[in-house]
């Protein structure tokens, strides 16, 4: 288990890492457009962030996002998305100042698929800060993460009409096909 203390002191975006794989504990991104996030590792505080980030997804992108249709997340979702050990199972959190309070505004996360090298990976942004490069530099932290900690492969399942996954896996270097057991799903697939 890594060290907890993650609020030290920046120094040029990183610090010293408490998580072996990782250089840095945060990191202050700018976007297109100028605006600076801070993108992190999940941890135990950003609970109720994640539960107010699922519900502040439009239908579409809760959909898209989770391949499926709910209002609200259930605690066990909740408890799943928060089930995170930095090696196994990692999520960066990406963090913006919003109306006085800091949000969460994006979130990448990745789960060990099996025991031969794979980790199922999976990118959301809020509906407001899309098209802006948050999803790039939230995936590139998880696929940096995912290869330090030995992975040689990443996929992540998906529905076919979800353009901005499709673009988004295309620039990162993703494989695309149809998913062969669902007609209307696709797989990303990325060599570590």
């Amino acid at each position: 288990m890594p060290d907890t203390n993650l609020h030290p002191t920046v120094d040029s975006g990183t610090v010293a890492a408490p998580f072996g794989a990782l250089e840095g504990t945060h990191w202050i991104e700018s976007l297109h457009d100028g605006t600076k996030v801070l993108i992190r590792p999940l941890g135990p505080q950003d609970r109720e962030r994640e539960a107010d980030f699922i519900k502040r997804l439009s239908p579409d992108a809760r959909r898209l996002r989770f391949l499926g249709t709910f209002k609200q997340a259930s605690p066990a979702l909740i408890d799943q998305l928060m089930d995170v050990d930095y090696r196994h199972q990692m999520a960066f959190v990406a963090l913006a100042h919003d109306g006085g309070q800091l949000r969460e505004v994006g979130v990448s996360r990745y789960s060990e698929a099996g025991s031969d090298k794979r980790c199922e990976c999976a990118v959301a942004v809020a509906d407001e800060w899309q098209h802006r490069g948050l999803g790039v530099l939230l995936m590139r932290h998880l696929i940096a993460i995912a290869r330090k900690n030995g992975y040689k492969q990443m996929f992540s399942v998906d529905a076919a009409e979800n353009e901005p996954m499709r673009v988004l896996g295309e620039y990162l270097g993703f494989r695309r096909r149809i998913d062969p057991d669902d007609a209307a799903q696709v797989i990303h697939t990325l060599a570590l």
